[in-house]
């Protein structure tokens, strides 16, 4: 079927997600990558939120550097350090401080903190990973009930994966805590996952060392990568054509 605005085929996707699957989905609507995925995590487990052009800069800069994707707790904490805890901050900083601080990452770093963001959105772009996450209204506290989730979204997970014949040597555990915190953990095996019990095994030889836990889980998310046969492929800019309009 031809897509309308993105903002009409969000909403689709997000009504095949609970009709096919029963599970809700979060979206985010905007201009860039980058935005639109700050704002798939505004309204978790069971929103959408909308960025249109000209209010990016604007939503970007009042968020936490700590969601910002591509912005490790590494380079977070060091942010920190230095006084910088929001995407306001970080506007505040010229390219020549951003460079003194943080090398070749500046330029970029500079650009994010004003919502800029030029990579292009490609659907048939060779498949680099295949995940799924769950967002859940009460955090989960013990062991059995976070084994119960990492199985289900295993499952998930799976099932996705041997639709697209996709096969995979790494997996990767992505665990939120109730104050945010977010950690994620990957392991990788010699011989590509063959089946849904080869991913959930995994991913639970992944998750038992970190139970029990110190406070509640709020997310988990597995993620399936390293398939056969990928190749590197870089990000180009964004043709106006290729894009949708938002509302």
């Amino acid at each position: 079927a031809e897509l309308g605005s993105a903002t009409a085929t969000a909403r689709l996707i997000r009504q095949r997600i609970r009709a096919e699957t029963g599970l809700t989905a979060s979206a985010g609507v905007s201009y860039n990558k980058f935005i639109a995925k700050l704002a798939s995590d505004q309204n978790k487990p069971d929103g959408m939120t909308v960025i249109p052009p000209g209010k990016g800069a604007a939503f970007v800069q009042t968020l936490s550097i700590r969601r910002f994707h591509g912005i490790g707790p590494v380079t977070a904490a060091k942010m920190e350090g230095l006084g910088i805890f929001s995407g306001a901050d970080l506007a505040a900083q010229d390219r020549a401080w951003l460079a003194a601080h943080f090398g070749n990452s500046a330029e970029w770093l500079y650009n994010l903190a004003r919502g800029v963001d030029h990579r292009r959105v490609r659907s048939n772009r060779p498949l680099k990973s295949l995940g799924g996450e769950r967002t859940f209204f009460n955090d989960l506290v013990s062991d059995t009930e976070i084994r119960e989730a990492l199985a289900h979204v295993c499952t998930v997970v799976w099932d996705r994966a041997a639709k697209k014949g996709a096969r995979g040597r790494t997996v990767t555990l992505k665990l939120r805590y109730a104050d945010f915190r977010t950690i994620t953990r990957a392991k990788s095996v010699a011989a590509p996952i063959a089946d849904g019990a080869a991913l959930l095994a995994a991913g639970e030889a992944i998750l038992a060392p970190l139970l029990p836990v110190e406070q509640g889980i709020r997310l988990l998310g597995v993620t399936l990568s390293k398939f056969e046969g990928e190749e590197e492929e870089g990000d180009t800019a964004a043709a106006p054509a290729d894009l949708l309009s938002l509302l």
